[in-house]
């Protein structure tokens, strides 16, 4: 044979043996399934919500798990489930644009990802919630809009990489889980924009939230009732409304919130910088082992807040105190400016009053000149060493 005969005879074999591993995936022998192959179209206007859950169903059915791919391109999707338990780990790789469709809808989630355990969401693209065309449709009494990524009892899961863009309600609403890391991410949305939490815990465990970035109008992370276990680090957060514990005491038979460690974050032009909030008033829970370490703050207007009579709607005020147990928990080396004076206040509960609070290392400056003070009211704390503020006034 010629080596002219041998090379066309090579080739010939390599596309067939392409072909065949190409039509492997397609129909579920494979690991990889690129969502095109199921009839995606790219082009940001069809609807291609059926073809991601048939390349989510067959790699959940594949025996040791798969991949559906995302690739490059602009993909329109209605409300989607992708449901478990799958036979392995599975992997949803975003290298395109995710685009949710415009206006109003009737869930409160655009996609769900539920009973699965051991799941990686990554990739370098993008998800838009297209909450512009939605945030004037809704009201606090109907309701709520739908969070862009709802996780539902998911264990074992990491996310990297991808962004968030312009999400209707929550970014990332995480419920019922554990074992649950978010890592080198990006989270946006107008400053004013409503109830556009990055990151919103509850009933979960084990949490970790690494080196994201978040700008929202509402708070960067918000950790609800029954969640323990949170370790946030090398977060940046701004504009919006800070890294918030609660609101806690709206229902009844909440679980407490403990265990939650926020360290070496940047919150810059906030409302609030680092917060505990509890509704008055409310049935009891508890709030303890808290610890706030080592925190910049760049003009943020309540840099250190417990706000245990939270209403923020003057609707909601009624005769009362929060029975939410706040204890335990350290603010130490906060740093930065303040864009108010009060840089601390400690508003808690007098049925509960808080019990071993703790500031230390504080350094909070108005516009990095004038002193600042703390307001405290029936809290049961200490300031440790030289500070700014340094007492309760």
């Amino acid at each position: 044979m010629t080596s002219s005969h041998f090379f066309f005879h090579f080739l010939s074999l390599f596309v067939i043996f392409l072909i065949i591993i190409k039509d492997s995936q397609v129909h579920g022998t494979g690991s990889v399934f690129n969502v095109q192959d199921f009839g995606a179209s790219p082009d940001g206007k069809t609807d291609s919500s059926q073809a991601f859950l048939k390349a989510w169903d067959q790699a959940c059915q594949n025996n040791g798990g798969g991949t559906v791919l995302i690739p490059i391109g602009t993909f329109l999707l209605n409300t989607l489930t992708f449901n478990g338990p799958c036979k392995g780990p599975m992997f949803f790789n975003i290298n395109g644009l995710l685009k949710a469709p415009l206006g109003k809808v009737k869930d409160d989630y655009w996609i769900l990802f539920e009973h699965i355990d051991g799941l990686t969401i990554n990739g370098q693209g993008s998800l838009d919630g297209q909450g512009p065309s939605a945030w004037s449709l809704y009201n606090d009494n109907g309701p709520n809009p739908p969070s862009s990524i709802k996780f539902n009892s998911i264990s074992n899961a990491f996310l990297q990489g991808i962004t968030s863009i312009n999400s209707k309600f929550f970014h990332f609403q995480i419920n019922k889980s554990k074992g649950v890391h978010f890592q080198n991410m990006t989270i946006i949305a107008p400053g004013e924009s409503p109830n556009t939490d990055g990151i919103h815990i509850g009933d979960s465990n084990d949490i970790i939230i690494n080196k994201v970035n978040i700008s929202t109008g509402d708070d960067c992370v918000s950790i609800g009732p029954g969640t323990s276990d949170v370790h946030i680090s090398e977060v940046n957060c701004g504009p919006g409304h800070g890294i918030s514990i609660g609101s806690l005491g709206k229902y009844q038979n909440e679980g407490d919130v403990n265990g939650v460690i926020v360290t070496n974050c940047n919150i810059g032009k906030t409302q609030n910088g680092l917060r505990i909030k509890s509704w008055a008033p409310s049935p009891p829970s508890k709030v303890f082992n808290v610890t706030f370490v080592d925190i910049n703050v760049n003009y943020v207007e309540n840099p250190i807040i417990i706000d245990q009579h939270y209403c923020p709607h003057s609707s909601c005020k009624s005769p009362g105190e929060s029975q939410v147990q706040i204890s335990d928990v350290k603010f130490i080396n906060v740093k930065g400016t303040s864009a108010s004076k009060e840089a601390v206040v400690l508003d808690c509960s007098k049925s509960v009053p808080c019990q071993g609070i703790e500031l230390k290392g504080l350094q909070l400056t108005l516009d990095g000149q004038q002193s600042t003070s703390a307001t405290c009211e029936n809290a049961n704390m200490k300031f440790n060493g030289p500070q700014i503020p340094s007492q309760c006034s």
